[in-house]
């Protein structure tokens, strides 16, 4: 029986620290930019794309540079 009084008195200081944690979060200002988040997850693709696109036309760029270099040092 003293063990449910040791369950329950350590659920009830997990519970007031979780909810002081929530207070705090609340008056440092967490959760005030509700307009963000939604604008960000339409952007952030478009954004991964653009870099991954731009590596590929870099590695393709250097693919190319070394293949007109080797066909020179071929030539001569």
């Amino acid at each position: 029986m003293s063990v449910i009084y040791l369950l329950i008195s350590i659920s009830i200081i997990v519970a007031i620290g979780f909810f002081i944690a929530f207070i705090r979060a609340v008056k440092t200002g967490q959760y005030d930019d509700d307009y963000t988040p939604s604008v960000r997850m339409l952007f952030d693709d478009e954004l991964v794309i653009s870099k991954v696109k731009k590596s590929k036309a870099d590695k393709l760029d250097l693919e190319k540079s070394e293949i007109l270099l080797s066909n020179k040092s071929v030539k001569q």
